[in-house]
């Protein structure tokens, strides 16, 4: 049973060196390495990782097809400037065929979970001679996976699956007390810059979890320029989380004066602390008739666009 912290009882730079010293203590001598996505979480482990190991934690961002637009490069460029060396590993290919014809939502989470950990960090990890991987699990993943709402694609220990004898390696979880507004306060205190520690929250499955029905290169290009879109018009809201979906059945429109069965876009904003509950924030009407304008005339074959007004639950944040 993981203890809980709560932010408010959250000291920070106790925090830190204690999970520095956990680092320390596991993995010796030897070499670890840890996955950046670029999110909160994995940033924060990223600096707590640094600080603890140095040069031996290589810090790998996975390329798999399902970032958002310039993710990659951009995330690379941020940590170079904070003295992070961060190395880009293209696996689109692989993801890609995992996913393929995959509909259901589980068996895209566990075909994702699957590629990342046994395929694509099995083997960095065999070539590296690692025996360790630092990842950004918190509380609230696991709380989702084990009350069975969603599996997250990073909990194992506590579905009874042990990660050294399913893909090789330990797994070192130095956030998993804590929930997103913990993360967060850490981020700051590890020296994290606010783009980076305020940014808002994005699914372990990417763009995947962002698309109703087959996830294909296509349908994720045409997600991944609505949530550009969605995250361009709705920075500035102070929200949660804010994302942008795509449906899987065609719905009639119109378009040059003739019916166009085309697609559907479903807009969220949310209101949370800690995702654990959420309220869909209260947009003004104009806001939603310019996200709606801007995502028909930029996202080919959209001719709906929808907001989101269920709390969480019954809803989830993320569709998948």
């Amino acid at each position: 049973m993981t203890t809980e912290i709560t932010v408010q009882d959250l000291d920070t730079q106790q925090f830190i060196d204690k999970q520095v010293e956990e680092i320390k203590s596991q993995v010796g001598d030897g070499q670890a390495i840890n996955a950046l996505s670029g999110g909160v979480d994995s940033s924060v482990v990223t600096m707590i990782g640094h600080r603890a190991l140095g040069d031996r934690l290589r810090t790998i961002f996975v390329e798999n097809g399902l970032m958002r637009e310039g993710e990659p490069e951009h995330v690379v460029d941020l940590f170079a400037g904070l003295g992070v060396k961060v190395e880009l590993v293209d696996a689109r290919d692989e993801f890609f065929a995992a996913l393929d014809g995959i509909t259901d939502p589980e068996e895209k989470r566990e075909g994702i979970t699957q590629t990342f950990y046994k395929d694509v960090f099995g083997r960095l990890v065999r070539e590296s001679g690692a025996r360790h991987l630092l990842q950004g699990t918190i509380l609230t993943d696991v709380d989702e996976t084990v009350a069975g709402i969603k599996r997250q694609h990073n909990v194992f220990e506590q579905l009874g699956i042990d990660p050294e004898k399913a893909f090789g390696y330990k797994i070192i979880e130095p956030l998993i007390q804590l929930r997103k507004d913990g993360v967060r306060k850490v981020g700051e205190a590890v020296g994290l810059p606010e783009e980076l520690f305020n940014r808002i929250a994005f699914p372990g499955p990417a763009l995947a979890a962002r698309v109703v029905g087959a996830v294909t290169r296509e349908r994720i290009d045409l997600v991944r320029k609505a949530t550009t879109i969605v995250e361009r018009l709705l920075k500035d809201t102070n929200a949660f989380q804010y994302m942008a979906i795509l449906h899987e059945d065609r719905v009639t429109g119109m378009r040059d004066g003739k019916r166009d069965f085309g697609l559907q876009i479903e807009v969220r904003c949310w209101d949370s602390v800690d995702a654990r509950t959420a309220s869909p924030t209260r947009l003004p009407f104009d806001m939603l008739e310019k996200l709606a304008e801007e995502i028909i005339r930029g996202v080919p074959g959209v001719v709906s666009v929808t907001y989101n007004i269920a709390t969480k639950p019954p809803s989830t944040i993320d569709v998948v």
